[in-house]
């Protein structure tokens, strides 16, 4: 038996030190032997400093070294050495990025990337006239003719800076009668109340701290650093009053999440330091579940997400606490009408995501099974080949789906036609891999293939029943909302910050999903706050304009 190699010397030293002792040795090295050695003595202490942390991962170290990378086919196959060109037989045309007999994709010109003026709807527009012309008048350079006005004007675009929460001061003059001693004091201007901080208010503070991941303490040394000083503890009053006024919207946004037809689901960790255990004797004690179907013993905290699609319209929802994903849905679910049938349910294959009491037509994520053989293609790359080009080419038909808007049955039957033989095709390599023992079952690539065939029906609902979709990628999107506030404030002091959280969140990305404006919502859910808990239906992110414009209707004939 080979004995073990005695270990390293291990020497203390310091950055300064090394520098100071490379700085000794500069004299004795050519110019470009010097710059070689101090860039290795460079990244060797930048290696040792970030490898003493407790969160850095071999993953996380090669992506800070060597940059992260994407995992498209292309990428995948030329890191593994692979040659991309595409064979004359596949379906798929890597110069103009179509599918065989079909044509090419129209718009594919990259372009300046800068925004026209109709972009920035949320800007006021302010229409100049001519100062010295008007429709009809003579020309003045060439005296005969008439100048008309042209169909579009030239449009200006200006940005000015200025505080994320702004501020006025009102200094309202007093009177005081010499003899009877009354004060008069002139009236404050229209729509200036006696409340110090009005609706626009709340809204920004919530988009920035939940929607942007921008912590109150942040906020409050930007606002400091511009005379308008708003602490963290007001910024938190402030969101939480206005999370006790539009509860209605997130109570009705659940029940109509329960109608979807498609719930995807997932769930990240997240900190609530009421949830911790108790670590010393004074602390205080950890806050009661506050549901019977957790067991009591368990210790971790998440954040779910789920999106709901019906009828074009997506919900996104997000629940932090014991629960897990499966459980989260499964309270959503209990919200469903009884005549509706169960709908699609699209996650991983962890078991934790499927609801337990509720029946579910169970689709599993066609991407986290790609990732099993992106991870082992440098080791495997020819077999590698065939199953990522071949999903390449099913992902390419779904993208045609969507550019020709087809109806959820035609979409069903284009996969069928054009989807169905490839993954037909990929099962039967899959088979052959394990019963031939091409592969060895416990290698990288046999274990991929493995959980392909274990959970080949939900990965492949797309080709039995209209909607369904290929992946989870809408949820996980969904989850970077709060994987952003986890980044920036690390962690809900308790359950109930952790509830306002999820409110804002839910209801701010519900808008983004819908192409609403954020900021106008909140600030109108706020400003009708009594028709909201009246009628929360007619005040949903795609319903709350027509209701604003009956509203506005109904006064006028009063």
């Amino acid at each position: 038996m080979a004995s073990r190699p005695p270990p390293l010397e291990q020497i203390d030293v310091t950055p300064g030190h090394v520098r100071a002792l490379l700085a000794r040795v500069r004299p004795q090295l050519a110019d470009e032997e010097y710059r070689e050695l101090e860039a290795l003595i460079e990244t060797l202490l930048y290696v040792a400093d970030i490898v003493t942390r407790k969160t850095t991962s071999i993953a996380r170290l090669r992506a800070r070294l060597f940059g992260a990378c994407t995992e498209t086919t292309r990428d995948v196959l030329a890191r593994a050495g692979v040659s991309t060109e595409t064979p004359p037989d596949s379906p798929t045309d890597q110069t103009t990025g179509s599918a065989a007999g079909q044509p090419p994709r129209a718009g594919t010109r990259r372009g300046h990337g800068r925004h026209g003026a109709t972009a920035y709807a949320g800007a006021p527009r302010i229409t100049i006239a001519h100062p010295h012309l008007k429709p009809g008048d003579a020309c003045p350079r060439c005296d005969t003719g008439t100048v008309y006005r042209q169909r579009a004007p030239k449009v200006l675009v200006r940005f000015v800076g200025q505080a994320p929460i702004g501020a006025t001061v009102y200094d309202l003059e007093r009177l005081r009668c010499h003899l009877c001693g009354d004060i008069f004091t002139a009236p404050a201007p229209h729509g200036v109340g006696d409340e110090k901080y009005d609706a626009t208010s709340g809204a920004m503070i919530a988009l920035l701290k939940y929607g942007s991941g921008v912590p109150f303490h942040r906020l409050a040394r930007l606002q400091a650093n511009v005379a308008l000083p708003l602490p963290a503890s007001t910024q938190w009053e402030i969101v939480a009053d206005v999370a006790t006024r539009i509860q209605p919207v997130l109570d009705e946004l659940i029940r109509q999440a329960a109608n979807g037809e498609v719930l995807h689901n997932d769930d990240t960790s997240m900190t609530v330091l009421s949830l911790l255990p108790k670590r010393r004797k004074d602390a205080p004690p950890v806050e009661p579940a506050t549901v019977d179907d957790v067991a009591p013993d368990r210790t971790g905290v998440f954040t779910s997400g789920i999106v709901a699609t019906r009828d074009g319209d997506r919900i996104a929802l997000f629940f932090t606490g014991r629960r897990h994903a499966g459980e989260n849905l499964a309270t959503v679910l209990a919200h469903r009408a009884p005549d509706l049938g169960p709908p699609i349910q699209m996650c991983d294959a962890l078991s934790r995501n499927p609801p337990k009491a509720f029946d579910v037509i169970l689709a599993h994520c066609l991407s986290h099974a790609r990732r099993h053989v992106v991870d082992v293609t440098p080791n495997f790359p020819a077999e590698c080949r065939h199953v990522l080009e071949t999903l390449r080419d099913v992902y390419h038909y779904d993208a045609q789906t969507r550019e020709r808007g087809l109806s959820p049955q035609a979409r069903l039957s284009f996969h069928q036609t054009h989807s169905r033989p490839l993954m037909d095709a990929l099962h039967t390599w899959c088979t052959t891999q394990l019963d031939a023992h091409l592969v060895e079952p416990n290698s990288g690539l046999g274990q991929a293939i493995t959980y392909f065939l274990k959970h080949w029906t939900p990965l492949t609902r797309f080709l039995e029943i209209p909607a369904a979709p290929l992946d989870n990628t809408v949820v996980e999107r969904a989850l970077k909302k709060a994987i952003l506030h986890r980044k920036g404030a690390l962690f809900y002091k308790t359950l109930h910050g952790a509830h306002v959280g999820d409110l804002f969140m839910s209801t701010i990305h519900t808008c983004e999903l819908n192409g609403v404006n954020a900021f106008a919502y909140l600030v109108a859910l706020q400003q009708h706050a009594d028709a909201l808990k009246e009628t929360p239906g007619a005040w949903l992110p795609w319903t709350y304009r027509e209701t604003l414009q009956q509203l506005g209707a109904s006064r006028a004939a009063a």
